[in-house]
């Protein structure tokens, strides 16, 4: 079996869905920008690139008709490179490199492309509701269908998960990004993206446009305390998650390039760490946010590892309630654990969060010269995904 390596990655800066930069940004630009800046930073001919998987959880509208080919010939890829749509919601940009990985390792193919693109703003709102549930699974697992808010109140309820105890998590997310983006350490993972941006004039009443360039997330508050969290109104009343301890809802496109490592070495590119495996598995829907709980173990035990021997940990925060339940019930230390704040504080567009987590777990992981990562979320419908990355 063949070894497949990271060899660059880039994202977009994640922006604030509806009201940030990106909010009339089609998906295939957002993803063609990324493609390209990680081809780029590969230093890798374009017309070498075999395929581009591109994740996307409402591959509709502004992200459909296939986001991974409209992305490789938006990053002005060859037309001879095709593209690739996979959908394993929140899971779908971490599906695409996993894809990747083991198509490199079966010896299939030597150069890919693999990343997620989600423009949540120009998709969420206009979804395609018609004949949205299946009749007999509506009857037997209406679960299936909740919105995930419902199912991370059902989880805090279930396992007396507290609304401070998620606010405190909110709050270490929050503390931790913005401790990183005030030290540069998203710099060398985000390109700059200049785009044009819409908001109601309020004089005239009309749409207005103007061009912005986001050079980091914009939904990280330095600011953020405890009392202003705890003082946020839950979702549902009488409920306990919030705005402030749950994924902040944004826009934004990453990608990595990954190589055959023999060719890598023949071509004298630095790789940045190897994909080892990957492993997905089911849950109840209603508990959907333990997803991981599931994935992990069934990961390590393929590759003889336990949580302890893992350095660095990469766990999409979708909301602390889960967040917290997969970290306390496997047994993950918090000081490896999302070191420099998760989706809480610098957003989850959905189909890219994936990509951006593997990205960044190679990135921190060299400088904290650890050895194994993992990056794992949970994901709608009831599963878990986790991947495993020797890191160099």
């Amino acid at each position: 079996m063949k070894h497949a390596v990271i060899i660059s990655t880039a994202r977009t800066p994640f922006s604030k869905s509806w009201r940030g930069a990106f909010n009339i940004t089609h998906g295939a630009t957002l993803g063609g920008h990324v493609v390209e800046h990680a081809v780029r930073k590969a230093g890798v001919e374009p017309g070498l690139i075999e395929d581009v998987i591109m994740g996307c959880a409402n591959p509709e509208g502004a992200n459909g008709n296939n986001i991974g080919r409209q992305s490789a010939l938006r990053a002005g890829l060859p037309v001879s490179v095709p593209g690739l749509t996979v959908n394993r919601f929140c899971s779908s940009g971490l599906q695409a490199v996993a894809l990747a990985g083991q198509r490199i390792q079966t010896g299939e193919c030597d150069i890919l492309v693999a990343g997620g693109s989600e423009s949540i703003s120009c998709v969420q709102n206009e979804l395609n509701m018609h004949m949205f549930q299946e009749a007999w699974l509506a009857r037997h697992k209406p679960e299936l269908y909740w919105p995930m808010l419902h199912t991370a109140e059902t989880l805090a309820t279930r396992y007396g998960v507290t609304r401070e105890d998620q606010d405190r998590y909110g709050l270490q997310s929050q503390e931790r990004a913005a401790k990183a983006q005030a030290q540069g350490l998203f710099l060398d993972e985000i390109t700059p993206l200049t785009a044009l941006w819409a908001k109601n004039d309020p004089k005239s009443g009309t749409l207005i446009t103007e061009q912005r360039t986001i050079e980091q997330d914009d939904a990280i508050r330095a600011d953020t305390s405890y009392e202003g969290l705890s003082s946020i109104r839950p979702v549902l009343q009488g409920g306990s998650v919030s705005a402030g301890n749950a994924s902040q809802i944004c826009d934004g496109a990453s990608a990595c390039v990954l190589m055959a490592e023999d060719v890598a070495e023949r071509k004298g590119l630095e790789a940045m760490g190897r994909f080892a495996g990957f492993a997905v598995a089911g849950c109840e829907p209603d508990e959907m946010g333990l997803g991981p709980i599931y994935a992990i173990p069934k990961l390590l035990a393929k590759h003889g590892l336990d949580i302890n021997d893992i350095d660095l940990w990469e766990l999409n925060e979708a909301f602390a309630v889960q967040v917290l339940l997969c970290r306390n019930r496997l047994g993950i230390p918090n000081d490896r654990l999302n070191v420099n704040g998760g989706a809480i504080a610098m957003g989850h567009p959905y189909g890219a969060t994936g990509s951006r987590l593997v990205g960044h777990l190679m990135i921190e992981g060299k400088r904290r010269k650890a050895r194994w990562g993992v990056a794992t979320m949970c994901i709608g419908g009831g599963q878990g995904a986790a991947a495993l990355f020797e890191i160099f």
